[in-house]
């Protein structure tokens, strides 16, 4: 009976080491692309400049092609791969030029991360308690493993970026498929 119970105790412990261990490593793969990411805010400038700092550091921790093939949704099969390619490097532009706005030059924030949770293997959601220019946000980010970990979509306050982008292109491939997507998406960059 002691066997039994110190066996079961072991394949427990061992059970709940494999999974603290992907939670762990998309933690640490996370908090190093936040990193990269103050280090560039702190010391920039602002506007295109910060933008152009950050691009090598998101294209390297974001999975873009992934974010913009969910965020398209089953519209996505309606692309040629040429069209899919020029969605994700529109998209992957629109959300670095988007995301640097958010950062004002030499404010950072504080950032507590919470418990992550895998809620299906290779993937790991990490919440997050960011106090920035006074205000708490609470943002999650969810992690894939693909080789590496990877950020594949962003909730701020409980609203997914991928959803949020989705209801919008849904409406545009319903009314002119890949070619109104890649118009939005061009008149988009154009403003930012």
């Amino acid at each position: 009976m002691k066997r039994s119970c110190g066996l079961a105790l072991l394949l427990l412990a061992g059970l709940v080491s494999a999974i603290a261990a992907p939670t762990a490593d998309a933690e640490g793969a996370l908090r190093s692309a936040v990193d990269e990411v103050l280090a560039v805010t702190l010391k920039s400038k602002g506007g295109r400049s910060m933008a152009d700092q950050l691009q090598p550091i998101l294209v390297r921790h974001v999975c873009f092609e992934s974010m913009t093939r969910r965020a398209v949704g089953p519209g996505w099969k309606q692309f040629t791969p040429q069209q899919q390619a020029e969605a994700t490097k529109l998209f992957t532009k629109l959300i670095i030029r988007s995301y640097s706005e958010k950062f004002t030059p030499g404010q950072q924030p504080e950032i507590k991360y919470l418990k992550a949770t895998s809620p299906a293997e290779g993937k790991v959601e990490i919440p997050t308690s960011t106090l920035y220019k006074g205000s708490r946000y609470t943002i999650t980010y969810r992690l894939e493993n693909r080789g590496k970990w990877l950020i594949t979509d962003i909730l701020a306050e409980g609203v997914s970026f991928v959803a949020n982008y989705r209801a919008q292109f849904d409406e545009l491939v319903k009314k002119g498929g890949a070619v109104a997507v890649l118009d939005s998406l061009k008149q988009s960059v154009s403003r930012t």
